[in-house]
């Protein structure tokens, strides 16, 4: 039987694969799995991806909600990030953002964590502007 953290995304049809990338030897913490920190920052640039998109233009991050690690990242695994827009406010959007890897480059994919982040559109000074009609 497959549980729903088997499941890829892909196979799901309902989120976008964003990013891909492979973690490496210099993204480790000290006990040689991958830093939490880089994780976040790979989601973090999917989420914004997505939300410049949205937003057709520049966009910063505002907040991220209910961030969970559910199993490690190791060396060598293939970290793809899904996006999926869940809201669009008068400048805000909020993105829910998954990471999966696949293991040992052809094992089987594991959702490792997963956030909403909301961005916001700005304009050239920073400054909040609408998301286009």
């Amino acid at each position: 039987m497959t549980t729903k953290d088997e499941i890829t995304p892909a196979e799901e049809g309902t989120r976008n694969a964003t990013t891909r990338t492979v973690a490496m030897p210099a993204d480790t913490n000290p006990s040689g799995d991958i830093f939490g920190g880089w994780v976040l920052s790979q989601m973090d640039i999917a989420g914004g991806i997505a939300a410049s998109q949205c937003a057709r233009g520049r966009v910063v991050t505002a907040s991220i909600d209910g961030m969970s690690f559910i199993k490690p990242v190791k060396v060598g695994d293939i970290l793809g990030v899904y996006t999926e827009i869940t809201r669009t406010g008068r400048s805000s959007i909020d993105i829910l953002v998954e990471a999966w890897v696949r293991r040992d480059q052809i094992g089987i994919r594991e959702k490792v964590t997963e956030a909403t982040f909301t961005f916001v559109a700005v304009d050239e000074n920073g400054k909040s502007r609408p998301l286009p009609g």
